[in-house]
This record gives C-alpha cells, structure tokens and sequence, in this order.
C-alpha cells in the first residue's frame, strides 16, 4: 500500500514528463522525435502522479498478440523507497495477466539491482539458455 497523497493512474506520461524521468533517473536518453513517435504506441502504460506532478511512469510494449516488454519503469530519486516501483509493477501486471493473450511472452531488460523486484512479479533469468542483447542504431558519443 502506498501513501495515498500518490495515485497510480492508467495513463501514457507526456512527451515532457517521460523525457525528464528518464534523465532524472539515469536511463538513456531519446529524442523528443523518438518519444513523440513511440509514447502513443504503448501497448499499456501508467504513471504515478504526486501533488500534481508525474513522479514515475512504466510501460508495456509490444506487437499486440505474441511478444511484450515491461519497460520504462522509473520513479524519481526524491521519491524512490516508498514503494512507487511496486506500485507501477502491480499495475502494469495486472494489465499483463487480465488483458494480453496467454501464450503471450513478456521480457523486460533488468538494471541490478531492481532484477529483484521483477522476480517478486514472476521474472526469471534466461541465462545461459538465451541472454539479452541491444543495438542501438546511432550510440552515443
């Protein structure tokens, strides 16, 4: 249960607030250009939200039917170790469990040590039988 001055609400973050989550954070950056064209095409997504303000934010992704990811998952410094983490996991499993198909796979990349608050939701470790890979089609400089 989380202090009730913090609601979690079923809604995509804007463009400005997903942008500044993500810096605040530490998660990689993206253009304004990638969040215009990728934020309406959430599969799912919500936000917590505090006096007002959106203070964290998750995602589901995905190609509707066969493969998904939990991404996005962020809950600003100044009010991380409340339980917002969870709260946003609860939230979009939820949506995961009653909304997409069962045969469904659902992957998310984990940053350590936040790994173990996704094996509370069920996530399991593929190594050695498969690993997670990216590419990124411009790095960073």
């Amino acid at each position: 249960m989380i202090d009730p001055t913090y609601s979690v609400v079923a809604e995509t973050p804007s463009v400005e607030d997903y942008l500044r989550l993500r810096a605040v954070c530490g998660l990689s950056p993206f253009s304004r250009e990638a969040a215009e064209i990728g934020l309406p095409r959430s599969v799912f997504a919500v936000q917590v939200v505090h006096e007002g303000s959106t203070i964290g934010m998750g995602r589901v992704i995905g190609d509707g039917g066969c493969f998904f990811q939990v991404t996005d998952i962020a809950v600003d410094p100044a009010h991380q170790g409340r339980g917002l983490g969870r709260a946003i996991m609860t939230a979009l499993m939820q949506h995961v469990n009653e909304k997409l198909p069962a045969s469904a796979y659902v992957s998310l990349i984990a940053d350590v040590p936040a790994n173990r608050l996704y094996e509370q939701f069920g996530f399991v470790e593929t190594a050695p039988k498969s690993l997670g890979m990216a590419y990124r089609v411009k790095p960073s400089s």
